[in-house]
């Protein structure tokens, strides 16, 4: 028997389990109308990956004369416009993009080399990069930046709160350059200065600080160079678009294997990475599932005798119509449902650890 913590299947259905699809959440009332569009990713087929080295020896020559756009982005995703007092202007290239041409440059010169996530993970002197169209979070932040900047609110601290900003994002442009570059920067609650408690000094004076303030990172997080976001701090990804690049490499890798050893057949418009992508419940599970171990056959069999409600066509192959059904196949592959001997109840295993056999020294201390 192993310890297990589950939830009941009756009648071949979960009828007590979290949904392993994730909720849509709420469209907050701060957001323009609309979601990011599919045709945000019309030109995947012409994607050609860049050059971050000829970026940062290129950029001296625009350097001076960039045009800059800050933007936030806060806990729900929502972007807004951001306006920059005269005084600030000077401060905005040392805090967003010499770091991040400085960590390019230094890089260069020691032997760094660029990669994607799918070729490795966590190697010394690797730049690591990912197409940022397979961020949805992200996505849905250039959608607006890019081709609906006109309906992004202007940020004001009365209505929009400080302490909800997550990000930013700094565009920089030139006539001369082809397309703009971004810069994008994690923030956290510890850089935001706002309410009681919080004083400043005026020569010898303390008193309270009445307005919002916060302290933007020296360090470079993440840059964006046409479809290419190359990644300095895998972690303030993570943090502000819910994207762990390590197991979406995984998953990625394990999706092919999928493909080579079991029939799927998709709905219009789905497609395997699309029905794993940004659902978290499947990508963990498949870091540890062994592809293979189990056939086809053995797959559907199980299937059947539990009532799992997943189809097949004529050939066997197993109907995938959206991400749940994706989940289901995740779970006959990871064995994730059962029916117990005792009560004749089914369930789906959430988590399960597999009991080893009790050692001598165990069996004789209970003697």
């Amino acid at each position: 028997m192993q310890d297990e913590e589950h939830t009941a299947i009756e009648g071949g259905e979960a009828t007590n389990i979290q949904d392993i699809v994730p909720p849509v959440p709420p469209k907050p009332v701060d957001k323009p109308a609309g979601t990011a569009p599919n045709d945000i990713l019309a030109d995947d087929d012409d994607y050609q990956e860049t050059d971050v080295f000829a970026w940062a020896n290129n950029l001296f020559e625009y350097k001076e004369d960039l045009v800059m756009d800050l933007f936030w982005i806060n806990k729900n995703n929502v972007v807004y416009r951001t306006k920059v007092d005269a005084t600030l202007d000077k401060q905005l290239q040392p805090l967003f993009i010499d770091n991040a041409l400085g960590y390019v440059l230094d890089g260069a010169e020691e032997g760094m080399v660029v990669r994607d996530f799918e070729d490795g993970q966590g190697e010394e002197g690797v730049l690591y990069r990912v197409r940022w169209k397979k961020i949805e979070k992200l996505r849905e932040v250039m959608h607006w930046v890019r081709t609906q900047e006109s309906e992004i609110e202007l940020f004001a601290e009365e209505e929009h709160d400080l302490k909800r900003i997550k990000g930013a994002l700094l565009r920089a442009s030139h006539p001369k350059m082809k397309q703009p570059f971004y810069i994008i920067k994690a923030l956290s609650g510890g850089q935001m200065l706002k309410g009681e408690g919080t004083w400043m000094v005026n020569g010898k004076t303390f008193k309270e600080f009445e307005a919002a303030a916060l302290k933007i990172p020296a360090e470079a997080h993440m840059l964006i160079l046409d479809q290419d976001l190359y990644v300095f701090n895998e972690s303030k990804l993570d943090r502000l678009f819910s994207y762990d690049a390590k197991k979406n490499s995984i998953a990625a890798k394990k999706a092919e294997e999928i493909e080579n050893h079991y029939k799927l057949s998709f709905a219009e418009g789905v497609t395997l990475q699309s029905a794993i992508a940004e659902n978290k419940s499947v990508i963990n599970k498949l870091q540890n599932v062994e592809i293979g171990e189990l056939t086809q056959e053995q797959l559907s069999d199980h299937a059947e005798e539990l009532g799992v409600d997943l189809m097949t066509d004529d050939n066997g192959a197993f109907i995938i119509m959206n991400p749940k059904d994706m989940a289901k196949f995740v779970n006959l592959l990871n064995d994730d449902y059962m029916e117990s001997n005792l009560t004749g109840k089914r369930y789906e295993v959430q988590r399960k650890k597999v009991l080893k056999p009790p050692s001598d020294e165990t069996l004789l201390a209970g003697t």
